[in-house]
């Protein structure tokens, strides 16, 4: 590097030499010339004397004002030839560059979590200090960044400003909308390698592959049932409390959840839009027909650890293991014949009901068992149901 006086040379050959002989006495930060030390410690008076005309941020650096005025005005000059993403500064490119050459350098020496840049690695040991200095003064939740806090306050604004095109739904934040359009992609890259089953995001193949681990770590105090998921849990203690404040206005069933609700009423109006493209077999909701796939897809990933017997579904599993335990076996007290689930024992029942005891109270059709009038009353309801619609 070359100078025109030797006085600033000689500044310059200083950097070299190592030495920082200038200390803030406040932070302990040394500097090799005493004027970088003068202008470091402008930072801990909190003067910032710099402000921007346009959004009113201020700075305590003349050349930080200067740096900041390019974010107003549109110009990113420096862009990366690998990904094409551009920037408003050269060193905001070369930080970005280092996001494709893999390279991880700083690594938390408590969780061995590895960051691109030292930064983030700072603002990553915040989380293990336990220290959360940045509290929502609506709420009184605590944040370790101040950022966080930021975030967190749209939550109570109600302002979901991210809103996708396809479905109209919106979201608090720009990268929940992102994971959320990879739905109507289509798109599945995470499959279960023991039942084929596929999945848009990667988290949730990790919360499905719980279920054939056969871990369940969250139990009802109250039943003794374990689940897989806490919000399974909480769903199912909803069932305890007795509340069913959602009811169907066609045919008065009330169920726990808002979403059981919906799934129900579309039984009443008949649409199966979910077909099967290997039978043809159709289905009210789109999680039926899932279930019903795994027998097409030849999984069974499912053994029984008794006798070996393997099974698409877990709910088959359950239901065989009852046959080697002994638990819930139902017995015909006609015939004395034993039946693993209570509804072939009902079905079975009928074989020794003489004629047709059961009668629909709107046309006088009668029949043989109480499941096949329920069937034929639905056909009532969908009429009226499509009364109403006219």
């Amino acid at each position: 590097k070359d100078f025109t006086l030797a006085g600033s040379l000689k500044r310059h050959k200083v950097i070299h030499s190592g030495v920082k002989a200038y200390s803030c006495d406040l932070c302990g930060k040394s500097f090799n010339r005493a004027g970088s030390l003068k202008t470091h410690q402008l930072i801990h008076s909190g003067v910032k004397a710099y402000t921007c005309d346009l959004c009113g941020k201020s700075f305590t650096f003349a050349s930080n004002l200067k740096r900041h005025h390019l974010i107003h005005s549109g110009i990113k000059a420096y862009t990366c030839d690998l990904c094409g993403k551009s920037f408003t500064h050269a060193e905001s490119l070369k930080t970005h560059r280092l996001i494709h050459n893999g390279v991880k350098a700083y690594t938390c020496d408590l969780c061995g979590k590895s960051f691109t840049l030292a930064v983030n690695l700072k603002r990553h040991q915040l989380i293990h200090s336990g220290i959360k200095p940045y509290s929502c003064d609506l709420c009184g939740k605590s944040f370790a960044h101040a950022g966080s806090l930021q975030t967190h306050h749209l939550v109570h604004s109600g302002v979901k400003p991210y809103t996708c095109d396809l479905c109209g739904k919106s979201y608090i934040h720009a990268e929940s909308l992102k994971r959320h359009q990879l739905i109507h992609s289509g798109v599945k890259p995470y499959t279960c390698d023991l039942c084929g089953k596929s999945y848009t995001h990667a988290e949730s193949l990790k919360r499905h592959q719980l279920i054939h681990s056969g871990i369940k770590p969250y139990t009802c105090d109250l039943c003794g049932k374990s689940f897989t998921q806490p919000r399974n849990l909480q769903t199912h203690q909803l069932i305890h409390s007795g509340i069913k404040p959602y009811t169907c206005d066609l045919c008065g069933k009330s169920f726990t959840e808002a979403g059981s609700l919906k799934r129900h009423q579309l039984s009443h109006s008949g649409v199966k839009a979910y077909s099967c493209g290997q039978c043809g077999k159709a289905f009210t909701h789109s999680g039926l027909l899932q279930r019903h796939q795994v027998i097409h897809s030849g999984f069974k990933a499912y053994s029984c650890h008794i006798c070996g017997k393997t099974f698409h579904l877990l709910g088959s599993l359950n239901i065989h293991l009852r046959i080697h335990t002994g638990n819930d076996v139902y017995c015909c007290d006609q015939c004395g014949k034993l039946f693993v689930r209570y509804k072939d024992l009902e079905r079975h029942m009928f074989t020794h009901t003489v004629g047709r005891p059961y009668k629909c109270d709107l046309c006088e059709k009668t029949f043989k068992a109480p499941r096949y009038l329920k069937i034929h009353q639905q056909s009532h309801t969908r009429k009226k149901l499509q009364v109403q619609l006219l």
